[in-house]
């Protein structure tokens, strides 16, 4: 899914601290009932391990009648990973898997050789009021299984990992990190974390993950000296241990994990090491040729022109 209708954003404001390599400024668009803010992918760098998609989408409160509509749309060559603060939306996949995306639940689907979801509110949120705030990632898959079998895994809330003592809150959604390690699976060494901090409070970061990044969410947080507010994504340098200062009451993500295994072309939904496999997705795609999704099947997204 992407709900951000333009290309790729360019790179950010090149002012950074020591600790941080690159701050990237998110291009944003306002699609009527909410914005959505894409960092990744940019210029530079198109990947912080393997994340190479980065939408913030919110928050909002959907006017009456409103809602998400992504009518079904294929993928190939990575996992989606989408993550609600606020609000639900229906996943539908061509694999037949329906399900609702709560708050601080995980969706994680694997495209692999190809699948096609679609993602819409439910009818029954749709009377005005209903809150809308959260994360759509993509996260590329090794080379070597970049033609496996789609799959898809939901992991409750409640299976999530979470420290909450001291003016923080941290929930590991993917990976390890002070100690917690999520029971969701992934195909490559990955980091992706939800923090809220109160104000004063102190996040260390170790260089346990070869590349991180933090995106500020709400709020204000220091690195070095420098401080950043929201809807900034900080690429940190590899190698280095961090200290992160809440300055006001602070919500970010972390995300990161391994340098992938090579560089990878993405076009539209589809990702993968090889441009011609791009190409006979778009054809597959064009033809028809991707499974429907079942109660879903009376509308798609054509292939862009």
């Amino acid at each position: 899914m992407s709900f951000f209708p333009g290309k790729d954003p360019a790179p950010g404001d090149a002012r950074a601290s020591d600790a941080v390599a690159q701050l990237i400024v998110p291009r944003s668009v306002d699609l009527g009932g909410f914005q959505v803010h894409r960092a990744l992918p940019s210029g530079q760098p198109r990947m912080v391990g393997p994340f190479i998609f980065f939408d913030h989408f919110g928050p909002a409160v959907l006017r009456t009648g409103d809602g998400i509509d992504v009518r079904p749309h294929p993928h190939i060559g990575l996992a989606t990973v989408t993550y609600l603060f606020d609000g639900e939306i229906v996943h539908r996949d061509s694999l037949g898997n329906a399900m609702p995306i709560r708050p601080g639940a995980v969706n994680w689907m694997t495209a692999g050789r190809g699948i096609a979801h679609s993602e819409r509110t439910a009818a029954e949120r749709r009377s005005g009021g209903e809150k809308l705030h959260g994360l759509q990632l993509w996260v590329a898959l090794p080379a070597a299984d970049e033609e496996m079998a789609p799959a898809f895994a939901h992991t409750a809330a409640a299976d999530i990992p979470e420290h909450d003592a001291d003016g923080m809150r941290l929930r590991v959604v993917a990976g390890r990190l002070h100690g917690l390690h999520s029971p969701v699976a992934t195909a490559w060494d990955t980091l992706f974390a939800d923090v809220r901090l109160e104000a004063g409070t102190i996040l260390p970061l170790d260089a346990e993950h070869e590349e991180r990044a933090l995106y500020v969410i709400a709020g204000e947080i220091e690195i070095g000296g420098e401080q950043y507010g929201p809807e900034r994504l900080l690429v940190l340098r590899p190698g280095d241990s961090i200290t992160v200062r809440a300055v006001s009451d602070a919500h970010i993500a972390v995300v990161g994990g391994a340098a992938m295994d090579g560089p990878r072309h993405i076009w539209w939904n589809f990702v993968s090491s090889r441009k011609d496999r791009i190409d006979a997705a778009k054809a597959d795609w064009k033809a028809g040729r991707f499974g429907l999704v079942p109660g879903d099947t009376v509308e798609f997204i054509p292939l862009p022109e």
